[in-house]
């Protein structure tokens, strides 16, 4: 038996219209909306949140620094030695995090345009002040309302903490070397060089090379303190501390390097005194040594630095100077 044809169901697929992709829009050639380039009020919002996203970082920033500065400079300047090195650690850390941010640079120097904020003049007054100006040389203020002011003298820790601190402030801030060179700090440096221990004459030695830099002020004030006759000395003596000797032998070789075949030096009998105080022999080697690796990395040039300077002590030694 034949079944009857059934009527065949429709194909609804065959009645469904493809999408016209190829029917172009205001927005975009293919048809779709462009979502890829936004409206020049959209951009212009995006712009304006950057911009307030931007400004409250630096606000923010700047609060951070104040803050920093305020508090380590409060207790920097306080009557008992145990505060001012809690202050100066605090200073010498913050320091130590603005090196690592070129934003952070221009905020620091920005506060030392700031009498309030300002580091140099604080160190100066209180921890690098000579003791000699707390002598008590009368008693008449016995007999006046007023008491008299008196602080505790400043510990070793304290000057090598206050040193790192003034090392920090010029490296990082130009404008600090004339602010020291203002306050003596050439002087008082040679001062702690010949007079301290071993660990405040090794800070001095870095904050001189600190100060020394593109200042002639201080050039000229350590020239005057007969400056290189003092590290000469330290050099020649075997009886002191092998790492400050090298500290100066570095000193040397950098401040060779730095004053060598400049115009107008203040500086400019410093190759004929390494020469009489060092002998001959020893002042060529440290002229040779001075011009090591200018384009080798900081990490390379510390090394070699290390290097040269150990053989000028080596020199020193073999020639009996």
């Amino acid at each position: 038996m034949v079944e009857p044809n059934k009527p065949k169901e429709r194909d609804v697929t065959m009645n469904l219209k493809k999408p016209n992709s190829q029917t172009p829009t205001a927005n975009s050639p293919t048809g779709q909306p462009d979502s890829q380039s936004p409206s020049p009020s959209a951009e212009a919002a995006m712009a304006a949140v950057e911009e307030l996203v931007e400004s409250l970082n630096q606000r923010k920033m700047y609060r951070e620094v104040t803050l920093a500065l305020r508090s380590g400079l409060r207790d920097a300047r306080a009557e008992f030695s145990f505060l001012r090195v809690r202050g100066l650690r605090c200073l010498l850390k913050f320091l130590r995090s603005v090196a690592e941010s070129d934003s952070v640079i221009r905020l620091f120097c920005l506060t030392q345009s700031l009498p309030d904020l300002q580091v140099i003049p604080v160190l100066f007054q209180h921890s690098l002040k000579d003791s000699e100006e707390d002598r008590v040389t009368s008693l008449d203020h016995i007999f006046t309302v007023e008491p008299m002011k008196l602080t505790n003298p400043s510990t070793d820790t304290e000057v090598a903490l206050a040193l790192r601190v003034l090392e920090g402030c010029c490296l990082s801030h130009r404008q600090s070397t004339i602010l020291a060179h203002q306050h003596k700090a050439i002087p008082v440096l040679m001062n702690i060089l010949s007079s301290r221990g071993a660990l405040e004459q090794g800070a001095s030695v870095d904050a001189l090379i600190a100060l020394m830099l593109d200042s002639t002020a201080n050039q000229m004030d350590f020239e005057t303190c007969n400056g290189i006759e003092e590290v000469a000395a330290i050099i020649r003596d075997k009886q002191v501390d092998e790492n400050l000797r090298m500290k100066c032998g570095e000193f040397l070789l950098l401040l060779i390097g730095h004053v060598d075949g400049r115009d107008m030096q203040p500086m400019a009998t410093v190759h004929e005194d390494i020469r009489r105080l060092l002998g001959e022999k020893s002042a060529s080697l440290i002229w040779a040594a001075s011009q090591f690796g200018s384009t080798l990395d900081p990490e390379e040039r510390m090394t070699a630095l290390h290097i040269q300077a150990r053989r000028v002590l080596e020199s020193l030694d073999l020639f009996g100077v």
